[in-house]
């Protein structure tokens, strides 16, 4: 417990916002500019996060072990570990975005004074990149896709592959496997749950719809988009607090980021092995359904493009209640923050929201909304996302 102490009072807390904040920022446009999936963007940030905070704990531990330095060696030597981290995993897995990792990196390099913290941290940020890529090298995100479409001999359906069908098979961080939290099936079709959600998301969640407000309207166009950014804005909320130290924020959107890319483990598991139907096919086959209480429309279409991967559960909805559940706890004892994050589909506008749980009805809410997903899909991966967000508040919770 000491050299914990010790450690996070190495490094003194600034009103700024942090090399961790702002390189958070800058690979939440690495990713983006790469067009990345929502799968494969999380997992990118949770690699670099995960190495940025091995690197800076690396040589603070390092500079405990021998003569305490000053404070501005100490976070010179943090500063360009975090940097040196981000740059050695986003060339890797982004190499098209070479160009613009290189520019952030020398711009970072530039503020911090040369001298031996520089060359320390620089040496660790590498060496911790180069480990924790090791460590996830196999973890199946790289395993081919070999998704087999439903399909009679000779009968056209649509061609488009949907998204990482591998990711079931990927390697968690903090769970034990993919398929830990997997829920129990949808309802049955027959049942009056799938009726009453059936018919809620007909009439409130369609192109056409007469009873969805325009508020409701901007709630789903602000949640349309699904990467990293928009839930990354609300974990700064944390971190740019006046109290927060760089190594404290390190460890945040580590787990953080950890604990995303598991919550989309389990809900690919999830989605793959039910292949529930999204609404748009339900609906326009609402005839077939064996439930008296669906009535087809064979031109209906959702609010907003429906994704490609199965309907069940909600991965929205997973992702959100997975970053509450370790932000509540990142807050424990003490105020919460303005709970704010802007939106790529709004805009750039940005939406703030009185509580954690506010924010988090309002990403389940918004999915019905779009037309995208049934009110229970939305309630069953808010509930698996409270179960991975545990994991992840856990270790944060612990020296």
């Amino acid at each position: 417990m000491k050299t914990c102490i010790l450690l996070l009072a190495l490094v003194t807390s600034v009103c700024r916002a942090d090399a961790v904040t702002e390189w958070n920022v800058r690979d939440g446009e690495f990713v983006t500019a790469a067009n990345l999936p929502t799968p494969p963007a999380n997992r990118a940030m949770a690699i670099a996060h995960t190495a940025a905070y091995e690197a800076a704990t690396a040589v603070t531990r390092r500079e405990l072990s021998g003569v305490r330095p000053s404070a501005d060696a100490s976070a010179t030597s943090v500063d360009a570990a975090i940097a040196a981290a981000h740059r050695a995993v986003f060339t890797l897995l982004l190499p098209a975005q070479k160009a613009a990792v290189d520019a952030a990196y020398q711009a970072a390099l530039a503020r911090i004074p040369d001298g031996p913290a520089k060359a320390t941290g620089i040496s660790a940020g590498e060496a911790a990149a180069t480990a924790v890529l090791e460590r996830r090298r196999d973890d199946g995100a790289a395993v081919p896709e070999s998704y087999q479409p439903h399909a009679t001999p000779g009968r056209y359906v649509p061609t488009v592959v949907p998204a990482v069908p591998q990711w079931p098979q990927r390697k968690p961080w903090l769970m034990s496997a993919a398929a830990q939290f997997r829920p129990g099936p949808p309802p049955a079709l027959t049942s009056e749950r799938w009726a009453a959600d059936y018919n809620e998301i007909k009439a409130v969640g369609g192109r056409r719809s007469v009873i969805r407000t325009q508020e409701q309207s901007g709630i789903a166009r602000f949640w349309e988009t699904t990467l990293p950014p928009i839930y990354h804005g609300l974990v700064r909320c944390v971190a740019n607090q006046p109290q927060r130290n760089v190594i404290a924020n390190a460890r945040l959107f580590a787990l953080v980021t950890q604990a995303i890319d598991d919550a989309l483990i389990a809900v690919m598991d999830a989605k793959y092995h039910y292949a529930f139907w999204r609404p748009v096919t339900a609906i326009r086959n609402g005839d077939i359904d064996g439930n008296d209480a669906t009535e087809a429309d064979r031109s209906w279409l959702p609010f907003v493009e429906t994704p490609m991967h199965p309907e069940y559960p909600c991965a929205h909805c997973i992702q959100a209640a997975t970053v509450a559940t370790v932000l509540r706890a990142a807050v424990a004892g003490g105020p919460d923050p303005t709970w704010t994050t802007s939106s790529a589909s709004a805009n750039g506008a940005a939406r703030t929201w009185p509580s954690l749980e506010a924010f988090v009805a309002e990403v389940s809410n918004a999915r019905v909304y779009d037309g995208v997903h049934y009110r229970f899909s939305t309630e069953v991966g808010t509930a698996m996302g409270r179960q991975i967000g545990s994991l992840a508040a856990a270790r944060l919770a612990a020296p």
